[in-house]
């Protein structure tokens, strides 16, 4: 059975939920300065989620991060429609997963 990255940002999204779930039944308020739960029309934080994010674990519209997940992502692991990243999984994705995902066999049909 295959995974299509394309469809999974909703289980990464839950994923971000769960460990937010966790990690505030533990305790935690703040790791190396950012809060562990924000949320809203523009969240900053550790696991961040609103329209605007920015995080090391973020999902949103617009999403800036480490692991980012969003209609525009931008981060190291970026899952959405627009991804930019090093391992970018998306529909229109700019990175290294991307390029030697699609573009390399291309080039080595004959």
């Amino acid at each position: 059975m295959g995974i299509d990255w394309q469809e999974s940002g909703g289980f990464v999204a839950i994923g971000l939920l769960v460990i937010t779930f966790v990690l505030t039944l533990a305790g935690f308020e703040t790791i190396v300065g950012y809060k562990v739960l924000s949320a809203g029309q523009t969240a900053f934080g550790f696991l961040a989620a609103g329209n605007f994010s920015l995080g090391v674990l973020s999902a949103g519209i617009f999403s800036v991060g480490v692991f980012s997940v969003g209609v525009f992502s931008v981060g190291i692991f970026s899952i959405g429609i627009f991804a930019i990243g090093p391992f970018a999984f998306g529909m229109y994705a700019v990175g290294f997963y991307a390029t030697q995902r699609y573009v390399s066999p291309s080039e080595q049909s004959p």
